[in-house]
């Protein structure tokens, strides 16, 4: 199967690779919905709660920091590895990802080849305003008196750059991996459950524009009925084997 998908990426001129939390497992960033993912552990705490509460807010900031250096000492694996590899030869026009752990970008992918369809927990953003801040700017002081960061430039609320359940989906990511999908002759879902709509909706597009669909995730899913070809394995080995990675 391995060699399928190898032959397929060779006879591809415009391969888009769509990843989910399962590409990134590999780097111990635990799936959200596994055990000991963020919610087996917590509530959630929708957009709307945020907002308005700033009790919401402050219980929001200190799981964010409490939780950080998980992310922070995560490094990409030999998947984003196989990844980067694919985009820097041109066979890869997009990565398109559900992750908001920034590790496609550390694997050498350039910033404007990533889709951020769920946000980036990497850093936040003033709601109003949209100015970017940086965790290492905001901790100090809200570890020190549990007050929620407001933007330095307008006041207005910040919050981290990632996707809430009940917050609007970015538009302008959105509307560029649509694009992505209907233009490219091959779909590498990697990762992914594709569960989570409306982005699961990407793989189902491209097939029905043309393109091969390739799912490649260590369990089955919703849509392997659809695919081409259907690889059940480790991600990371598999990508680096197909890709010549280490």
């Amino acid at each position: 199967m391995l060699n399928d998908l190898k032959k397929l990426i060779e006879r591809s001129e415009r391969a888009v690779v769509f990843t989910g939390a399962g590409i990134s497992t590999e780097s111990g960033i635990p799936d959200f919905r596994s055990p000991g993912g963020i919610w087996s552990k917590n509530r959630v705490i929708y957009f709307d709660e945020f907002v308005n509460s700033r009790a919401a807010r402050v219980e929001a900031w200190t799981r964010l920091f409490d939780g950080r250096a998980t992310l922070k000492k995560a490094t990409p694996n030999a998947g984003h590895r196989a990844v980067a590899r694919l985009v820097e030869q041109g066979k890869v026009s997009d990565v398109i990802t559900q992750n908001i752990d920034g590790l496609h970008q550390a694997a050498g992918v350039p910033a404007d080849k990533v889709i951020e369809v769920h946000g980036n927990a990497t850093y936040a953003k003033c709601l109003d305003c949209g100015l970017r801040h940086e965790f290492d700017d905001i901790e100090p002081a809200f570890v020190a008196t549990k007050e929620p960061p407001i933007c330095k430039s307008c006041g207005g609320i910040v919050k981290s750059a990632t996707i809430s359940f009940g917050q609007s989906m970015p538009e302008a990511e959105m509307e560029r991996a649509g694009e992505a999908a209907l233009s490219c002759d091959l779909f590498l879902a990697v990762g992914s459950s594709l569960v989570v709509y409306p982005a699961a909706g990407l793989p189902i597009a491209a097939k029905r524009y043309g393109a091969k669909l390739v799912i490649l995730n260590r369990d089955p899913t919703e849509l392997d009925h659809m695919a081409d070809l259907v690889i059940n394995a480790e991600i990371g080995p598999s990508l680096a084997k197909v890709v010549g990675v280490n």
